[in-house]
């Protein structure tokens, strides 16, 4: 299912999904510390209970293992973690997606590396991203972790 209503959300999800993984989990942080500011999360308990368990999950591994299992997530992998993500619905997946970003915040989580660079061809995605407003952003999104 696509959120994506707008000719620029379709084009910005059409962009970041040709990205590379470690690049789309970049992103997704970047987007997050964005509109963080914005987020007034109130999922039902039954969404908040099934990704929870997700993020403890992924909470308890070791540091490389968080990020395989972030990654995992965005590729679809047929693995523990990728399968139980893939079993959300969409609501969940953006709470399990809210829940790692303020795990990498608060330090539970990998975080991306402070040096670390987005690559030069994301410029055109995030120049497209900017001029989103924050509706047309979580409908983008939405988008992201429904489609794959």
């Amino acid at each position: 299912m696509t959120y994506a209503a707008s000719n620029e959300t379709r084009q910005a999800l059409d962009m970041f999904q040709n990205f590379d993984t470690d690049t789309k989990l970049a992103l997704l942080w970047y987007g997050y510390l964005d509109i963080k500011e914005n987020l007034t999360p109130a999922p039902p308990d039954s969404v908040e209970t099934v990704s929870s368990a997700l993020f403890d999950k992924i909470k308890e591994l070791s540091s490389e293992e968080q990020l395989q299992a972030q990654r995992d997530t965005i590729d679809g992998s047929q693995s523990e973690v990728g399968q139980a993500y893939s079993a959300l619905d969409t609501s969940g997946r953006m709470n399990a997606w809210l829940l790692l970003a303020r795990g990498m915040e608060n330090g539970t989580i990998i975080q991306v590396p402070s040096d670390y660079q987005l690559p030069e061809e994301t410029q055109e995605f995030t120049d497209a991203i900017s001029q989103l407003d924050f509706e047309q952003r979580i409908n983008f999104m939405r988008s992201v972790v429904s489609s794959r």
